[in-house]
């Protein structure tokens, strides 16, 4: 009988958990996708809401904190002493994520749906710098040629709702610090992910996120809670598909992709809520802004295809 020598074993065994690896990359990666979209509902869920914009943040991430322990409870408990040596990245990004959704969620109010979005997902621009500031990422010219581009996309899909009045103006700068936020954000999951699983990287962290909301949230103008069954499952929807579907997927996908390719990634939710908020709301959604969505995803594909 033939016998296999150890190089061709150790070759075979190689090409297996390369094989792996890519498999697990592309999970990844769809988990993003998926996730970006349940983001993309998120503005839908805050313009149906009958609360205050901060009450609305707050509420997203109250509902979502019971889920996320009984997710940990009954699947990762085993991981909780691991969060010790990466508690602070993890404290970091549910302070971060407080003062994203607080910011965000009166920019939603001030502007138009398409707006705040955009504004907020400039975030790939910090989060590049970030990384390679605090922790010497680097970049190929090819991820930042599709950065760019899913940029330029985004900039074209809601082009025609920009509005120069007062209101618009103190919106869109809200929106524009959401992503400096959100960049925050995305950096310390980033961080906290090479260790922590996701189930107690999110209930650490939304819990975080709720205690730092709750006072605001009482102290905003009313109202604070909902009214009525409606008002509760625009809420639930809120913290359910958002917080727990979308945030767990991308914080499970931060665990095999970079930061800067996950926050390019995430474009997807402007061309998600976009398309929402005209069929819902009748914002302008023209050939150009059509044109637009399709240069996010194709800086979407490019950035995939440049790690």
């Amino acid at each position: 009988m033939f016998q296999s020598s150890p190089g061709s074993a150790a070759a075979a065994a190689a090409g297996l958990t390369a094989r792996s690896a890519r498999a697990r990359r592309g999970l990844a990666f769809a988990a993003l996708l998926l996730g970006g979209a349940a983001l993309g509902l998120s503005p839908i869920f805050v313009r149906l809401a009958d609360v205050g914009p901060t009450a609305s943040a707050f509420w997203r991430v109250a509902l979502a904190v019971p889920v996320l322990w009984l997710w940990v409870l009954v699947h990762e408990r085993p991981a909780l002493p691991r969060v010790r040596g990466l508690l602070g990245p993890v404290l970091l990004a549910g302070v971060f994520f407080a003062a994203d959704l607080g910011v965000w969620h009166w920019s939603i109010m001030y502007t138009t749906v398409a707006n705040s979005t955009l504004l907020a997902n400039f975030a790939p621009i910090f989060v590049t710098l970030g990384g390679w500031w605090l922790f010497g990422s680097r970049v190929s010219r090819a991820f930042v040629l599709a950065m760019l581009t899913a940029l330029a996309g985004t900039a074209l899909l809601v082009g025609p709702s920009f509005s120069l009045g007062a209101r618009h103006v103190v919106g869109d700068a809200l929106g524009l610090l959401t992503a400096v936020f959100y960049a925050g954000y995305m950096l310390s999951v980033s961080r906290a992910r090479a260790a922590v699983s996701t189930a107690a990287l999110m209930a650490l962290s939304t819990t975080v996120t709720a205690l730092l909301l709750l006072p605001l949230a009482v102290l905003s103008p009313p109202p604070f809670f909902p009214e009525g069954v409606r008002g509760w499952s625009v809420l639930l929807g809120l913290a359910l598909v958002s917080q727990v579907l979308g945030q767990s997927l991308i914080a499970y996908a931060f665990a095999h992709l970079s930061a800067a390719l996950s926050s390019v990634t995430v474009l997807i939710q402007p061309v998600v809520a976009t398309v929402l908020a005209w069929s819902l709301f009748g914002e302008a959604l023209g050939l150009w802004q059509l044109f637009g969505g399709l240069l996010v995803l194709a800086g979407i594909f490019l950035a995939r295809r440049s790690e």
